[in-house]
């Protein structure tokens, strides 16, 4: 099988089984880890299309209270694109798959940035060519979107491959009709190590939710660390559970944010 530079797979071990619901209690000191797309809002033909759950930033500012502060978001979008959806709430979250980083105290760790100059260029030379693909410029990487194009998956992939050829320092990531251009040292797998080594992450047992290829290497590290990954929608996956969609897993969110309230 041919692969894309960088691009991330799900892990063997659970490709292919069949994955149980998570549990309805959370382990006593929970860390608890979300992705946005996808995974608390349901996917829109366009980034800025996403509409989010009245319920949602309520069950959030729950969860918040009943896990002593340790929530945080693990996205791929960047910090100006994400914050509006749940304003005013400011969890911890790492954007841009990590390399932006906002602490529990609000602080900013921000990763060095990466060469995308060609990756850039190449990305805008599609958009132009060809309507219905979508670039975002974020500080740290560069994505693609064809999901209103996917007839041009295959073109996105090959031309974006190309424009990082030779470049060890990034990678291309395949995620749903988008492909990203990224440094290799940053996803989100290393993104939630990061906040659990941090007060009030540090010695709980992380919990991870998300439903793309982009989040099977925060799975990985959850699970290598006792933990909980969590898989929403369809797809092989290394998530040890699953839920079927966006809206399921909201309803656990409300259920588990209520049981566990003192």
């Amino acid at each position: 099988m041919s692969l894309a530079p960088g691009r991330e797979l799900p892990c063997s071990g659970m490709v292919g089984q069949v994955m149980r619901s998570p549990p309805e209690q959370l382990p006593g000191a929970t860390a608890l880890f979300l992705d946005f797309d996808g995974t608390l809002a349901d996917l829109a033909p366009r980034p800025d299309a996403v509409q989010v759950d009245p319920d949602l930033r309520p069950t959030l500012e729950r969860l918040q209270v009943v896990l002593d502060g340790a929530l945080a978001l693990v996205s791929g979008r960047a910090q100006d694109d994400l914050d509006p959806f749940l304003a005013p709430l400011r969890l911890p979250t790492a954007f841009e798959h990590g390399a932006v980083r906002r602490c529990a105290n609000q602080t900013l760790c921000v990763a060095p940035s990466p060469p995308l100059h060609t990756a850039l260029a190449t990305a805008r030379a599609l958009v132009g060519q060809h309507p219905g693909l979508i670039m975002e410029h974020k500080s740290h990487s560069v994505a693609l979107h064809y999901r209103l194009a996917p007839q041009l998956e295959a073109l996105c992939h090959a031309h974006m491959g190309q424009a990082i050829a030779g470049e060890p320092s990034l990678q291309l990531l395949q995620g749903k009709a988008v492909v990203e251009v990224k440094s290799v040292a940053v996803n989100k797998g290393e993104a939630i190590a990061a906040f659990l080594q941090e007060a009030p992450f540090q010695g709980r047992v992380p919990v991870f939710a998300g439903d793309d290829v982009t989040d099977e290497a925060g799975f990985r590290r959850v699970q290598q660390l006792g933990g909980i990954g969590i898989k929403v929608g369809d797809g092989a996956s290394c998530a040890s559970y699953r839920m079927a969609d966006p809206h399921s897993l909201r309803q656990w969110l409300q259920r588990i944010s209520r049981i566990h309230q003192p």
